[in-house]
């Protein structure tokens, strides 16, 4: 079994042999340079194939980062379709009574209500409540009887989307004694 040639061997080697033959010694340095240049040359290659592949990914990513801004109120615009063409069919009534058109606006209401609960909108509604400047918007302070800082009416039902508020409702609040 022979011994794997270390490099001390080899460098000894390629010594002895140069001490031979120095012509041949040439010819080996100039195809040894000639093999580094096309493997430089293939270094080169891959880094640029590389940098190509990172660049096109990055442009798919802003490509499908662009679509997804464009489309994410596609499923909640098509909810919202429904409760169109509901408010869509209760104008085009020609005949009915307003016993009829409220029926018809609760119908539609709930049917927004539903639309609401599926994108997790929750309607922000405090009467009661104690005020909190980052739920409610307080129009006025009224003095009446009731613990301080407490929600007496509600002018306007504010909105959250996922428990952050869209739009803070418009209270009026007991004004301490």
């Amino acid at each position: 079994m022979q011994e794997p040639q270390t490099s001390v061997d080899t460098a000894a080697n390629e010594q002895a042999v140069n001490e031979v033959n120095p012509e041949q010694s040439v010819e080996n340095h100039d195809a040894r340079i000639a093999a580094l240049e096309v493997a430089l040359e293939e270094a080169k290659a891959q880094v640029l194939y590389v940098k190509a592949e990172g660049e096109n990914v990055r442009r798919r990513a802003l490509d499908d980062i662009d679509k997804a801004r464009k489309f994410a109120l596609e499923k909640f615009s098509g909810e919202l379709l429904a409760v169109k063409d509901s408010l869509d069919a209760a104008l085009a009534v020609e005949n009915a009574d307003v016993t009829s058109y409220k029926n018809g606006v609760e119908l539609t209401a709930k049917q927004l209500l539903g639309v609401f609960e599926k994108f997790n909108i929750a309607e922000i509604n405090p009467l009661g409540e104690k005020f909190d400047p980052n739920k409610h918007q307080a129009i006025s302070m009224v003095p009446a009887e009731g613990e301080p800082n407490t929600v007496l009416s509600v002018l306007q039902k504010g909105y959250a989307l996922n428990e952050r508020v869209l739009r803070p409702a418009l209270v009026t609040v007991i004004q301490p004694k």
